[in-house]
């Protein structure tokens, strides 16, 4: 054992996805100052167990503002449409309250499930204002010890036909709008709403994260505007667009060529398991289509993926418990995914994401801050296959949550 510097915490036996045996991980100011075997320092100690260590769960697409309205409706809404509906209808009455208490809710569920960054879409129009907005702001600084909240603003019900939608969305960003978003199937003049929403972008000088091509029929789409529009700008790497359920729907020459187009232009695809799988192919009588476009292979084929969350409990998705684990094991169950794809499946809810977000202090490394999660797991090839308990995590150094092993009482015992 070689001295080292003074810690204020160490992990002890900590198995990281990139070391063959445990390691030890210092932590002094609340980073990540040293990674190695058999750390010689006197510290509070954390002994892992050698189980896996994961750096947090990234959620790239959540809906805050409009999760759990279960118990407001009837859930009788059997399309996207429905959805949009159901949800305008009931947004007019939200409050600023209503909305922090039901996005804590989701949010609280999501750190004991080992999220440590998350972009939540916040909807900005003239039916809510900014009450949801100024909601999510108050989330952000209110959980901020435990998680990294990152706020994308957008038009859900349309911009250009939507009079007041964009003199909101300036608003929000001049407040604090950290990323734009858009929905042009919802608009009148699609293109036209995404060259506004390009604009925006380039004068805040912030990402794009846009809703796309939310069906099944791929004789149409925007897709090629959203590639021309990035390669255009110059804004590679800084777009990314979610759901995305037309590429699920295209032969493997279309897929094929689609896949080339998104990776030369670097645009990034968010699938949404739970909502993509609960909403398309509803009409079909018999051998309904999945409708789950397959980022792991998009993934093996240049272009930036992640898998996310979107809506918890409301009439786009009617299940949810903000788990991205669990989120990573469905979709890999019904994207068909062998036991080769399962470290890709684990990076969809944790590097990739990171990357879509442009986080550059993610990751176990040292520099970075000290956030982890502990995983009930001494093989991070089994993650994903074995759904885990997720035992502890840390904020920046800062322990945020324990759970308890269960207990088994033999009747031997």
């Amino acid at each position: 054992m070689t001295a080292q510097p003074a810690f204020d915490l160490i992990f002890r036996n900590a198995l990281l996805r990139s070391s063959a045996a445990p390691v030890d991980i210092g932590v002094k100011d609340g980073r990540i100052a040293a990674i190695e075997p058999h750390l010689a320092c006197e510290a509070v100690e954390i002994d892992v167990g050698g189980h896996l260590a994961l750096p947090g769960f990234v959620d790239t697409h959540i809906h805050l503002d409009k999760a759990c309205l279960l118990d407001r409706c009837e859930h009788n809404h059997g399309s996207l449409g429905d959805a949009i509906r159901a949800v305008s209808a009931m947004k007019r009455d939200f409050s600023v309250d209503d909305v922090h208490a039901r996005g804590a809710k989701v949010i609280e569920r999501a750190i004991v499930h080992g999220t440590t960054r998350m972009r939540t879409h916040v909807e900005i129009d003239p039916r809510i204002g900014l009450r949801s907005f100024e909601a999510v702001k108050a989330l952000k600084h209110d959980y901020a010890w435990a998680l990294d909240l990152s706020l994308c603003v957008f038009p859900q019900e349309g911009l250009t036909n939507d009079p007041g939608a964009e003199e909101l969305l300036i608003q929000a960003l001049r407040d604090g709008g950290e990323v734009i978003g858009g929905c042009p199937y919802t608009d009148t003049d699609p293109n036209a709403h995404l060259a506004r929403i390009f604009d925006l972008a380039q004068e805040f000088d912030i990402d794009v994260d846009l809703h796309l091509d939310f069906d099944l029929d791929p004789s149409w789409w925007h897709l090629d505007e959203v590639c021309r529009q990035t390669e255009r700008r110059n804004y590679q790497g800084r777009v990314a667009i979610g759901h995305a359920t037309k590429l699920s729907a295209l032969p493997p020459e279309r897929m094929k060529a689609a896949t080339a187009q998104l990776a030369k232009a670097g645009v990034a695809v968010t699938v949404l398991p739970a909502t993509d799988l609960y909403l398309m192919g509803r009409d079909a009588t018999h051998n309904a289509p999945r409708g789950l476009t397959p980022a792991h292979k998009l993934v093996d084929n240049g272009v930036l993926c992640s898998v996310a969350t979107n809506n918890v409990l409301n009439p786009f998705t009617p299940f949810g418990d903000a788990s991205l684990l669990r989120m990573a094991n469905f979709y890999a169950n019904v994207a068909h995914a062998s036991v080769n794809d399962f470290d890709t499946c684990l990076d969809l809810v944790t590097e990739l994401p990171a990357r879509l977000m442009n986080l550059g202090d993610y990751g176990i490394k040292i520099g970075n801050p000290a956030d982890l999660i502990v995983l009930d797991t001494q093989d991070s090839r089994f993650a994903i296959a074995e759904l885990p308990d997720i035992v502890m995590g840390f904020k920046s150094g800062r322990q945020t949550f324990e759970r308890q092993r269960p207990t088994l009482f033999s009747p031997r015992s």
